[in-house]
């Protein structure tokens, strides 16, 4: 005869084979939530059914407060979960420690249960909104470090303002890991003091790929930021909850590049433009001037005045010139100024870089930006500010990177 054992040593038998399981100790499990009950003190209970069976399910607090939407009986959910039994009852259930929905209708219910929510508290609301910086300094980019959308934004951004800085925070964009990072990323460059903007940015995909940015973690992030959040999510029809919450949504990654830089090229154009018309207008108002002493020269009662003494007929003549030497000192003056501000511009240029003895490097047509994959043999074209020469590499020597990441 079988050895007796109590009921307790049963279960708690049963309960340890199942926690030893490693297939049952981190499961996606698919199902459809029925009797659900979310309890005062925050855990969720409820059951997980398809169209044969159903089991038991709960989700503790904290693991409860953490997701992006309120689960309702008839939602189609992804859990991930561990299997376990209850021991004093002996009740076979899965442990939930994530949730995502299923399905597009789920998705959509959830997304609207999140932006309700938000925008009750203001995170949405139109004050909160801050303008971007006219030139930044530094721009923080969070963003896939392999991803095309920071190729996208590096390319605008040496087009438009080759002068910009950047500090990166990589992130993972697509996962369950995904919104903590981005969160992370979002609070550790906000603070660090060292950007004047962020921009968050991922390429296309599917609803599902982008659900990640309507986490809360992340709109939270970017509400309490300190500096300005430029949302760049997807594509021009794809919205997400941190679109609404960011500073400004940009439809694609190059587009925020467009929005954040400032031409350079088209400022210098400005300035100069400027100069030219400061002293066009100078030059009217100084042949104005001109022309008003001409009239009061020829005016009848200037007669009178020719019949003074010489002595005050002289000390109006220098007081006249007094005046036009005046005028044309501050003429000469402003437009010094001009000069000077258009030779600031001018040094700024990106093209006095290459004549002040830098140079840039390219194999096949691709700039090199670092010494990785660069080998000795390798055929380069060095451009110089007068020309292209030829070269083939002799060693290669590799340093430190130039380009902090926090």
């Amino acid at each position: 005869m079988a050895d007796v054992i109590t009921v307790t040593a049963l279960n708690r038998y049963v309960k340890t084979l199942l926690d030893r399981d490693d297939i049952l100790c981190d499961l996606a499990l698919r199902g459809e939530i029925s009797n659900f009950v979310h309890h005062r003190s925050g855990h969720f209970y409820f059951s997980l059914k398809d169209s044969q069976c159903a089991v038991k399910a709960v989700m503790f607090q904290r693991y409860a407060q953490q997701i992006a939407f309120l689960p309702q009986n008839g939602m189609r959910v992804i859990v991930r979960c561990r299997v376990s039994l209850f021991e004093r009852d002996g009740a076979f259930q899965v442990y939930v420690d994530d949730m995502f929905p299923d399905g597009i209708g789920a998705m959509q219910l959830a997304f609207d249960q999140l932006k309700e929510k938000l925008n009750k508290e203001g995170l949405f609301a139109p004050e909160h909104k801050r303008p971007l910086p006219a030139a930044p300094r530094c721009v923080g980019l969070v963003t896939s470090r392999t991803g095309a959308a920071l190729q996208d934004i590096l390319n605008v951004t040496r087009r438009r303002y080759p002068i910009a800085h950047f500090l990166l925070a990589p992130v993972t964009v697509q996962g369950n890991e995904a919104a903590p990072e981005i969160a992370d990323a979002i609070t550790r460059l906000g603070g660090s003091g060292r950007v004047d903007v962020i921009i968050v940015a991922r390429g296309g995909g599917s609803r599902e790929d982008l659900w990640v940015f309507n986490h809360e973690g992340i709109a939270r992030a970017a509400y309490a930021c300190p500096v300005p959040v430029v949302s760049a999510i997807g594509h021009e029809i794809d919205f997400s909850i941190l679109d609404f919450v960011a500073d400004l949504r940009a439809p694609t990654p190059s587009a925020a590049a467009e929005l954040v830089m400032p031409d350079l090229r088209g400022r210098m154009r400005e300035a100069a433009q400027t100069y030219v018309n400061i002293a066009k207008e100078m030059k009217n108002r100084l042949r104005l001037c001109y022309n008003r002493v001409q009239e009061w020269q020829s005016a009848p009662q200037l007669a009178a005045v020719r019949q003074l003494p010489t002595e005050l007929a002289g000390e109006t003549a220098e007081k006249s010139g007094a005046i036009q030497r005046a005028m044309q000192d501050r003429l000469h003056t402003a437009g010094q100024a001009l000069r000077h501000a258009a030779a600031l511009c001018d040094s700024l240029s990106p093209y006095r870089v290459l004549a002040r003895g830098y140079g840039i490097a390219r194999r096949e047509g691709q700039v090199l930006k670092t010494a990785a994959g660069v080998q000795a043999g390798d055929e380069l074209e060095l451009q110089l500010a007068d020309g292209r020469i030829g070269c083939t590499v002799q060693t290669v020597t590799k340093e430190g990177p130039l380009w902090n990441t926090p």
